[in-house]
């Protein structure tokens, strides 16, 4: 029995890629990519961070006041997330994280707003959410202070374990060990999933950690000039270590010795068992190669990504909405069409889950999905769908599928995602995805050039005109619309010469005088 555990048991391994310019970070199960990460040493990380900022101005309108903490750009910060919850009388479930809690505030009103924060005055906030596209920063007055296994939240009197541990009798010995622990007043704390099974002693060692940390936050409250950084998130391999070394993970493989050593230290203060899951490798390929990392991340990123059944999901990612298609491709079935359409929509949603991670992109996700006429299928993957975000960090809120066929969500977005991070709008096309094509580009060579003909004959000028364009442009015009250059000549008595330049841009042409060289028309917004 113990041998077959061993055999199915799912083998999960971190890979670190930290001997280049950026950090990288895959989660790998059984060899598929799950999770992934990156991180630019020369950007700073600023989610999670804690500043001392100051009001700028407050917009009633909006119900929101702009923050200088600091950057280029103003952080946001709304009316109701000004106090510290408590402040207000918020309520909350005992057992929620900060991510996933439910409460209701009161909210102060316009007045109470400007007599408390007037224009000026300092006020202490964290960033929840990065600057992304043209928006500055989102932020918060509610303070959240994460360590291994408790999260510490100042200003809040909430004490409870998160809902993701639910067996029942853990529970009841994390909530003894808690009302055990020499909490300070005012100090709100949440057990973490890594907390399940941890040992009374690992949480009062990393209270000390998380107290320590406030201390230096208060002092630098105190002496400390707005705008300025009173706490800042460790970098993305110390998270790692952090957030993501479970006892579900088997190892950590790291290519840099340096940051090898360092990941020894911090996972030594975990747990023995935890520091020998370190390991450095040492091997010829890149790490990413290594562990087949690469080849996954260049398909992860793709407009079209092929599933294993022959179908294949499309995405298109705007600003604040991510559209996906579902088609069912190659994909034939063994039985019924309504059974083979349910097969591909429902490994469709399951990769979607896997994407959206990958991708981290969020805001209003928009599934078109197969018509299933069954509404047990319909069901089902809706049900599929919640079952995969569940390991999901970010929050999701699904709604059924509609009469449309269309599955609709949102998923939070705390920052930019990958592909902004890593790639920018094609500068040929500026990120359209396509070009002219040479039928397109003839047309409108022909329309312009007819048009200065038209009024240089007007004005009974000479008509000679030098015509550049892109080589794959002029061979559509030698080749099939000769006929249509020469009637031109023609109807206003003058000459035309073209020229190739490959050096241009496919969509780029000018026209020009032949004779003194002026330019007299040129597309320069291709």
């Amino acid at each position: 029995m113990f041998g077959w555990f061993r055999r199915n048991k799912t083998k999960r391994e971190i890979i670190i890629n930290a001997e280049s310019l950026e950090t990288r970070v895959a989660v790998i199960e059984n060899g598929k990519l799950e999770e992934f990460q990156v991180e630019h040493p020369t950007q700073e990380r600023i989610v999670g961070s804690i500043y001392k900022g100051r009001i700028q101005n407050l917009e009633h309108d909006l119900q929101a006041a702009f923050v200088d903490i600091g950057m280029k750009k103003n952080a946001f910060l709304h009316y109701w997330d000004m106090t510290p919850d408590s402040e207000l009388g918020a309520e909350y479930d005992e057992d929620s994280s900060r991510r996933n809690r439910s409460f209701k505030k009161k909210r102060m009103s316009n007045d109470e707003v400007n007599k408390l924060f007037p224009p000026g005055s300092e006020i202490v906030v964290q960033v929840t959410k990065g600057p992304i596209g043209t928006k500055g920063p989102r932020v918060t007055a509610s303070l959240s202070i994460p360590g291994r296994y408790l999260v510490m939240m100042p200003g809040a009197h909430l004490k409870g374990v998160s809902r993701k541990i639910d067996d029942e009798n853990e529970r009841h010995r994390l909530k003894k060990i808690l009302a055990r622990l020499p909490i300070p007043n005012e100090l709100g704390l949440i057990i973490r999933t890594a907390g399940s099974g941890a040992s009374s002693r690992s949480f009062a060692r990393d209270l000390r950690g998380l107290i320590s940390v406030w201390d230096s936050i208060q002092s630098g409250i105190m002496n400390k000039s707005a705008p300025c950084c009173l706490y800042q998130e460790p970098d993305l391999v110390e998270r790692v270590v952090r957030d993501w070394l479970t006892e579900d993970i088997d190892r950590i493989v790291i290519d840099d010795k340096n940051h090898y050593e360092r990941i020894r230290e911090i996972a030594a203060t975990v747990s023995r068992s935890a520091k020998s899951r370190i390991y450095l490798y040492e091997g010829d390929l890149p790490v990413f190669d290594h562990y087949d990392v690469e080849r996954q991340l260049g398909e992860a990123f793709m407009r079209k990504v092929n599933l294993k059944s022959g179908g294949y999901i499309v995405f298109d990612e705007t600003e604040a909405l991510i559209a996906i298609d579902v088609n069912t491709g190659r994909h034939k079935g063994k039985g019924s069409q309504e059974d083979a359409i349910f097969e591909v929509n429902t490994e469709a949603v399951e990769e979607v889950a896997r994407q959206l991670r990958l991708r981290n992109v969020g805001g209003l996700v928009v599934l078109d999905l197969i018509d299933m006429k069954s509404r047990k299928h319909q069901n089902n993957v809706y049900k599929a769908l919640k079952s995969a975000l569940k390991r999901d960090k970010a929050r999701t809120n699904v709604l059924p599928i509609s009469s449309l066929g269309m599955l609709e969500m949102t998923r939070q977005r705390v920052e930019e995602s990958i592909l902004s991070s890593l790639y920018i709008d094609c500068p040929y096309c500026r990120g359209r995805g396509h070009v002219k094509s040479q039928m397109g580009m003839s047309v409108e060579v022909q329309r312009q050039v007819a048009a200065i003909m038209r009024k240089r004959k007007k004005n009974n000028d000479t008509i000679s005109l030098q015509i550049v364009v892109h080589p794959t442009v002029l061979e559509r015009l030698r080749r099939e619309d000769e006929a249509v250059l020469m009637n031109l000549e023609s109807r206003f008595e003058g000459r035309l010469s073209f020229k190739s330049d490959p050096a241009k841009h496919m969509e780029y042409f000018s026209i020009n005088d032949a004779v003194s060289s002026e330019v007299l028309y040129t597309n320069v917004e291709s």
